[in-house]
């Protein structure tokens, strides 16, 4: 059966609330905390526990912020406009005309409200923030997550205020948050082995919030631009309050591939993550594995295609990765011959729908091609699955797909990769090992 992740976002998304559902799902947690171990951000512990909420015992994901990087960003009274001295920011503007954002994060600690906020914080661009990605220990996969998830937060940004995507900075209080819960979020979901992702809409509450430059409506600017860009529903509820963050509907621009359930569809698993901020509802994101009712799932897919012929080697290299971490499901170059007989390559891009013109615009900023051709495409998908299989040297991936009764199962490249890496192994022994694991899958 199809295996999909379904996000119930009936009371908005977060950064820390995605991850608490991932988890309760069945995350690896000691992956994901020698993934955040190494990172070069300090000021920050994690914290992984389980409360009740709403009467229902759920999953929190907590970051801990130290003293000089705390945002208190758990003050109710503050954030619906009450005075008090410390500042929450959404974002500031400086004299050199880049921004400076954070994300409004769900920490609920418990201490007096009497802070000094007049210590100087280090700011963070994007080039900074890809820096730190690019160097964590995380697979490949989940770094183009991450990246693609702080590309759009930059992009929303920069609409918001009129500045290009590279001045937006990303304040340290908020950045400390923003880079763990992502990063977090991207080795979840590539621990899960999460490909399809549902998302029919997100709730989201009114009024209005506070940020360093006074009081802004709900849904706040970067959540809007966002929703705008990928094609997010909104869902308007009576809560008044901040029930959609920025990085929470970043998230969900990132890595949803479809807004509409399965007709029929079986529940494989169930997690729930705590929010932290004390609004009217549950407070709880609720994440499903489905298999759908089907042997097999139909669906749709883009196709996007150019030609070129004056373009160099590292220039198609260089597109490639770029749109592979914007969110493309597959990139490759056919040889071909143009008029004249003058040798070419034609670039094909496969990618959902929501993705069409974000791809589109790399293509034209990144390569000499003043025409893009694109057609949708109906497409049948085998069931699959990630099994993980133990070996003398430690486990392995092995993707089991399913074709009517018969099984059919292949070792992961990133897992037989791992195997070299971990044992200074050549790659041939490490494929017979994961091969010989593949065996062992239940026909």
């Amino acid at each position: 059966m199809n295996r999909q992740l379904y996000l119930e976002c009936y009371s908005g998304i977060s950064g820390d609330m995605t991850v608490a559902a991932l988890l309760d799902l069945g995350a690896d947690e000691q992956i994901l905390r020698k993934a955040l171990a190494g990172l070069p951000v300090g000021g920050f512990e994690i914290a992984v526990t389980r409360k009740v909420k709403s009467g229902l015992d759920v999953c929190d994901f907590d970051v801990i912020l130290d003293a000089e990087h705390e945002n208190h960003d758990h003050d109710m009274e503050y954030l619906h406009g009450h005075d008090h001295q410390h500042t929450h920011d959404h974002e500031h503007v400086h004299e050199d005309g880049s921004v400076h954002t954070h994300e409004h994060h769900h920490h609920d600690h418990s201490h007096e409200h009497h802070h000094d906020h007049g210590h100087h914080h280090e700011h963070r661009g994007l080039h900074e923030i890809l820096h730190i990605i690019e160097h964590a220990d995380m697979t490949e996969r989940a770094k183009r997550t991450a990246v693609c998830i702080f590309q759009i937060l930059a992009e929303a940004e920069s609409k918001a205020h009129g500045v290009p995507a590279d001045q937006v900075h990303f304040h340290e209080v908020g950045a400390v948050d923003s880079i763990v819960d992502i990063l977090a979020v991207a080795v979840c979901l590539d621990n899960l082995d999460i490909t399809e992702v549902i998302v029919p809409f997100l709730c989201e509450g009114q009024g209005s919030i506070r940020c360093q430059h006074g009081i802004i409506p709900v849904p706040v600017p970067a959540v809007v631009n966002i929703a705008q860009a990928h094609g997010l529903t909104l869902k308007p509820t009576g809560v008044q309050g901040e029930l959609v963050t920025p990085t929470g509907a970043a998230i969900v621009a990132a890595v949803r591939t479809s807004d509409k359930l399965p007709q029929t569809y079986r529940i494989v698993k169930i997690g729930m993550g705590a929010g932290k901020r004390e609004y009217e509802g549950t407070g709880i994101l609720r994440a499903m594995l489905l298999e759908s009712g089907s042997a097999e799932a139909a669906d749709t897919i883009w196709r996007l295609e150019s030609n070129l012929d004056d373009c160099s080697g590292e220039v198609l290299g260089f597109v490639m990765d770029e749109l592979f971490a914007a969110g493309a499901r597959d990139v490759y170059y056919t040889p071909i011959y143009m008029k004249k007989n003058r040798p070419a390559v034609q670039i094909n891009i496969i990618c959902r729908e929501q993705d069409v013109d974000k791809l589109q615009n790399i293509l034209f900023c990144n390569t000499t091609t003043i025409g893009v051709r694109r057609c949708r495409m109906e497409r049948t998908v085998l069931p699959r699955e990630i099994q993980k299989i133990d070996t003398p040297y430690g486990k392995v991936q092995v993707k089991v797909c399913r074709i009517g009764e018969e099984v059919r199962a292949y070792p992961e490249y990133a897992s037989v990769l791992e195997l070299c890496k971990t044992h200074n192994m050549s790659f041939q022994k490490a494929w017979r090992i994961a091969s010989a694991a593949a065996d062992t899958v239940e026909k």
